[in-house]
């Protein structure tokens, strides 16, 4: 049941993004059978398993061709933030569901005094996950390092010389990247502490909405 979040949660935000480029005008990804939400077109072995034992993964890039796109810059963020968006929307589908669980819980509590059920017990661990997987692929990509999503945005929105500067980091993001997360894991946990400061107030307010309704 874990492996159906994380890899739902990887699927919807590739496939964000060839759905995304489709109606920009690019067919590049629906060319190559990206333009779907099979798993198995979108998945990196590493990249999955990564997001299994800690807080960042990823899957294949959407192949994605900005020439095609009908206003480059404006599709280009919008491509680029496709992804991004969809796990937050998905990581507030699962708030709904992590409330509605707890107050289902809350409500056998009360009325029967009854522990909560196996099976409500589960789906309450896995909407937490759900949560907390989809805030942390959201804000990964929001790294404005090539080649995440970030950078794209970032790249259209600077101007001048700024923006002729940080074109010539492309070629050293990928070292740029990994120098950032070996930082984040051995010197100064920054994605996790962004990471929870989203999640966990969804979370609480989930709870609190809960208890409210009983």
């Amino acid at each position: 049941m874990r492996g159906v979040v994380v890899i739902s949660a990887l699927t919807f935000h590739e496939f964000a993004h060839a759905w995304a480029a489709y109606r920009a005008g690019d067919d590049t990804a629906h060319r190559m059978g990206r333009l779907s939400l099979n798993p198995l077109v979108h998945l990196d072995p590493i990249g999955t398993i990564m997001l299994f034992v800690g807080p960042i993964g990823w899957a294949k890039p959407v192949p994605i061709n900005p020439a095609n796109f009908r206003q480059p810059h404006r599709d280009d963020i919008i491509v680029s933030l496709a992804g991004v968006s969809t796990n937050a929307l998905l990581a507030i589908a699962w708030t709904v569901v992590y409330g509605v669980v707890a107050w289902l819980i809350l409500r056998r509590a009360v009325q029967n005094g009854e522990q909560d059920s196996r099976l409500l017990s589960v789906i309450f661990d896995l909407a937490e996950l759900g949560i907390f997987i989809n805030v942390a692929l959201a804000v990964f990509n929001l790294i404005p390092i090539p080649p995440l999503d970030g950078s794209h945005v970032l790249q259209h929105l600077l101007k001048g010389e700024a923006a002729l500067r940080y074109a010539q980091l492309t070629r050293f993001g990928p070292t740029l990247l990994i120098g950032f997360v070996l930082f984040n894991f051995m010197v100064f946990p920054v994605l996790g502490y962004l990471i929870w400061s989203i999640a966990s107030p969804l979370k609480d307010m989930a709870i609190m909405v809960a208890r409210a309704a009983l």
